[in-house]
């Protein structure tokens, strides 16, 4: 496939995590399995959540040799109707020498908008707190999603410094992360059908995955609507991001991330929109993995500046 790349480098603030109270303290060796991927500690199931809903949990996934690595939080996609944590390719994180956590969250289903957010931001959190215990850089995350997630790892970004999502455990923590892929993600729920390709969904239905999110039809919610939104949130504090997304993407139209990148780059940001041309929704593109990786290696190496 033909790519284009269209970039702005502004600046951006990082914040750093202090000495944290442990909440939820796990165990040595706790959910310890053999590693899938060679030479790599999984632990599997990890609640960030105490006593919390059973999608609470994570999977960490740490390469043997890499001292206090970075450290990856892949969310996964599905529309926030479906999806788990087990289905992500971590490997092509974990081979590059970083740590992977891979999260579950509230599905619309058991929860709507905001739980998402807070789950996510939670379980950066709880991360962050446990830095230690497993031997991970607790101040250099980034952030990687697919659709849906990547919609999560968007807030992620333009939220860190944004308490409103910040409840439950591990609160004297920060839940910014320092570093944004997003892939194909929405943003502006409210324009998608205006600017969506043949054969995508009408997200203006109340039965869409946005209007199952949001708890109602989007259009008549429209206050609601634009909490999902990360460009509602963007300041210039917001984190470093590189975007991927298909120009035949009939499910989340490609102006999805026209518009958050227009955002990042009015707040003076630091984002770069990677366009894979012919490409649907869900494409697989070792370009765009290169480039993502080396995005990450950018902003999370030990050497770069916080």
């Amino acid at each position: 496939m033909k790519q284009t790349v269209l970039s702005a480098i502004g600046f951006f603030c990082l914040l750093t995590a202090s000495a944290p109270h442990l909440s939820a303290q796990p165990q040595v060796g706790e959910s310890l399995t053999q590693p899938t991927m060679k030479e790599t500690t999984e632990y599997r199931d990890l609640s960030y959540v105490s006593n919390g809903h059973p999608r609470q949990k994570l999977d960490l996934y740490l390469p043997l040799h890499a001292k206090h690595p970075p450290l990856i939080v892949m969310i996964h996609g599905g529309a926030f109707l479906f999806g788990d944590k087990g289905d992500e390719n971590v490997g092509k994180f974990i081979h590059a020498g970083y740590g992977v956590a891979s999260i579950n969250y509230r599905l619309s289903s058991d929860a709507i908008l905001p739980a998402q957010i807070e789950d996510c931001k939670a379980a950066v959190r709880w991360l962050r707190a446990n830095a230690d215990h497993y031997g991970y850089d607790p101040q250099r995350f980034g952030a990687y999603g697919e659709s849906a997630g990547g919609n999560m790892a968007a807030m992620l970004g333009v939220t860190g410094d944004i308490k409103t999502y910040d409840v439950g455990e591990n609160r004297s923590v920060s839940s910014r992360v320092q570093a944004v892929v997003d892939y194909f993600g929405p943003t502006d729920y409210l324009q998608m059908d205006a600017h969506g390709l043949p054969g995508g969904w009408n997200n203006d239905a109340p039965d869409s995955p946005a209007s199952r999110l949001i708890g109602g039809p989007i259009q008549e919610n429209k206050d609601k609507t634009k909490k999902a939104n990360p460009i509602t949130y963007i300041s210039p504090k917001a984190s470093p991001f590189f975007i991927a997304h298909g120009d035949a993407d009939n499910i989340v139209p490609h102006h999805q991330s026209e518009l958050l990148l227009a955002a990042l780059q009015k707040a003076g940001g630091s984002a770069t929109l990677y366009t894979v041309r012919g490409a649907g929704h869900g494409f697989q593109d070792a370009e765009a993995d290169k480039l993502a990786i080396a995005f990450f290696g950018k902003y999370l190496h030990p050497d770069s500046s916080l």
